[in-house]
């Protein structure tokens, strides 16, 4: 991780109750958390969201691991990825599925809203922009409350890919890199090393 863990001894008060209430809704104070301490505020506000977005949604717990996986592999967010990645088969999407967005392939679905759901995300994500006929019929299934709700998934999700990927939060130590097409992770050492990655 390009920035030290802050320690418990060296936490300011601020630092120090953000982080206890961090570790008792999610256990620890892992990954993407021990960077956003660095700044207390931020901190409390993105794991509000957070939050929201993985427990509290309107959408169903498997699209909001689809939200999350999609933005991961967007970005290329391996720790995201490698954190999730059993929670979404188990919340009930096809594992081949999964298999075809980390591959980059299309996926099949076996429900049709699930389909549509993952249509407005990947559009939203790849092109910025929603179709008319994708819009309309992702709107058919989530109404304008799930919509909303799924744009703010992907919005959070994605902050969360950055901050990963830009103070390479080291991955999980029983994980391997789920992506080994990606060259960016560990660009900062490998430069230090004079590879050119």
């Amino acid at each position: 991780m390009r920035l030290p863990p802050i320690s418990q001894d060296d936490m300011t008060e601020r630092q120090a109750e953000i982080g206890a209430r961090i570790a008792g809704r999610r256990g620890a104070v892992r990954g993407p958390f021990r960077v956003w301490l660095h700044s207390p505020e931020l901190c409390e506000r993105v794991e509000a969201l957070g939050a929201f977005a993985r427990f509290e949604s309107s959408l169903p717990v498997r699209l909001r691991e689809l939200s999350l996986l999609m933005a991961a592999r967007h970005f290329d967010a391996q720790y995201s990825w490698n954190a999730h990645v059993d929670k979404a088969v188990e919340a009930g999407l096809p594992a081949d599925a999964v298999r075809a967005i980390a591959e980059r392939r299309e996926p099949a679905f076996d429900r049709e809203e699930d389909a549509a759901f993952h249509r407005f995300c990947r559009e939203l994500l790849e092109d910025h922009f929603v179709g008319e006929d994708t819009f309309r019929a992702a709107e058919k299934h989530f109404g304008a409350r799930g919509l909303v709700d799924a744009v703010g998934s992907l919005g959070n999700f994605s902050m969360l890919a950055m901050c990963l990927n830009a103070f390479e939060v080291d991955l999980q130590p029983d994980r391997t890199p789920p992506f080994p097409d990606i060259r960016g992770y560990g660009r900062a050492a490998a430069e230090a090393e004079g590879d050119p990655r």
